[in-house]
C-alpha cells in the first residue's frame, strides 16, 4: 500500500512552486501598476540575489541618470587607487572655481577647505556633492570612466558631461549669451528664476543630448551587484564603496518605508519635481536584493512619486524572503 504521505509530497510541493510562480507574478504586477499609475517616464529592474528572481519593467529603456552616475565615478576612483594612479588619504584644496550649486555641502563652507580625496568621494555619495564630483570627475577623467564602463560590458551606461556643464546649460537655454559663463559665474549667478524657467528645465531635463548621463535600470542593477560581489575591485575597495552607499543621507525613496527593517546602501538622482531615481542593495533577513528604479519627465505629484518607490521596496522585502 503506498503511503498516504508519500501521496501528498508532489501535491505539498506543487502547492510551493505555485505559491512562488504566485507571489512572483503578484510582485511584478504590484510594481508595474504602481510605476505606470506615475505622470513619468518609469523603468525598473529588481534582483532577489540568493533566488534568482527578478522584476523588470522597460528595464533596458536609456533613462537619465542625474546623480547615480555617480557611482561608476566612485568605482573609477577605487580602482585607480588600487591601480596606484591616486592616493585616497591625499588632499585637495578646493579653489573658488570648484564650487558648484545644486546637492552638496561643500559649496557651504569658504573655498580652502582641505578634504582627502576619500573624503571627496564620500561626499560626492553621500550628499550626492556637486562640487566633489566634479573634482572626481576631472580628477579621473570622464573619458576614463567610459573605457572602463565599456571595457567592463556596460553598453548604455555613459556619463556625458560635468555638473559644471549641466548647470551652464540651465543658462543657455536662457539665452545663448550664456555660453562663455564660466562655472565661478555659474556658481554664483545660481539658477534662473523667471517665469519660463521650470519650462525650459522640464525641457533640459528630457532632452537625452543633455543628460549628466545615461544608463537603464538593469545596467545600474548589474553595477551594484557587481560591486557587492567584488567583481570590479578587491573585496576591500568593494566593501568600502558599499559603506558609502549605505551612508546615504537621502531616505525619502527606496528607504522611505523600510528603515526599521532593513539597511539600504543606494544613491539617488534628483531634479525634483521633474525627476527622481535611486538605485540600491537592500540587506534584510531575506535578501539582500536589489532595486534600480528611475523616473524622469514627472508631471505628477512628486511626493507621491518618491512614496512609489517606498511602496515599491516594502513589497519586494515583504515578498522576497
Amino acid at each position: 500500500m503506498v503511503s498516504p504521505m508519500r501521496l501528498l509530497i508532489p501535491a505539498i510541493i506543487g502547492l510551493g512552486v505555485s505559491a512562488l510562480a504566485a507571489d512572483a507574478q503578484d510582485i511584478d504586477a504590484y510594481a508595474a501598476s504602481q510605476l505606470n499609475a506615475l505622470k513619468a517616464k518609469s523603468s525598473l529592474y529588481a534582483k532577489h540575489l540568493p533566488s534568482g528572481r527578478t522584476i523588470a519593467v522597460r528595464p533596458d529603456q536609456p533613462m537619465n541618470t542625474l546623480s547615480v552616475i555617480k557611482v561608476p565615478v566612485m568605482l573609477l576612483a577605487f580602482r585607480d587607487a588600487e591601480a596606484g594612479k591616486l592616493k585616497l588619504t591625499d588632499r585637495y584644496t578646493i579653489k573658488p572655481e570648484d564650487l558648484r550649486r545644486g546637492s552638496g555641502l561643500i559649496q557651504t563652507f569658504e573655498p580652502g577647505l582641505n578634504p582627502t580625496y576619500r573624503d571627496i568621494i564620500e561626499q560626492m555619495i553621500i550628499t550626492s556633492d556637486n562640487t566633489a564630483t566634479d573634482i572626481m570627475i576631472r580628477t579621473v577623467g570622464l573619458a576614463r570612466v567610459n573605457a572602463m564602463l565599456s571595457e567592463l560590458g556596460f553598453k548604455e551606461t555613459r556619463l556625458l558631461r560635468t555638473t559644471g556643464d549641466l548647470f551652464r546649460e540651465v543658462w543657455i537655454r536662457a539665452d545663448k549669451k550664456h555660453a562663455t559663463m564660466s562655472d565661478r559665474e555659474v556658481f554664483t549667478r545660481g539658477f534662473p528664476g523667471d517665469a519660463q524657467s521650470a519650462a525650459r528645465s522640464f525641457a533640459l531635463e528630457g532632452d537625452s543630448t543633455r543628460w549628466l548621463g545615461r544608463t537603464t535600470a538593469r545596467e545600474m542593477a548589474v553595477m551594484l551587484e557587481g560591486i557587492l560581489n567584488a567583481k570590479y575591485a578587491s573585496k576591500a575597495s568593494s566593501d568600502a564603496m558599499v559603506g558609502m552607499l549605505r551612508r546615504q543621507f537621502y531616505s525619502s525613496r527606496l528607504p522611505q518605508r523600510i528603515s526599521f527593517r532593513a539597511q539600504v546602501a543606494h544613491k539617488t538622482g534628483d531634479w525634483p519635481p521633474y525627476a527622481g531615481n535611486d538605485v540600491g542593495i537592500i540587506f534584510y533577513p531575506g535578501g539582500p536584493s536589489i532595486v534600480s528604479v528611475f523616473t524622469n519627465q514627472n508631471t505628477g505629484d512628486f511626493f507621491e512619486l518618491e512614496a512609489t518607490l517606498g511602496r515599491i521596496a516594502e513589497r519586494v522585502i515583504d515578498t522576497w524572503k
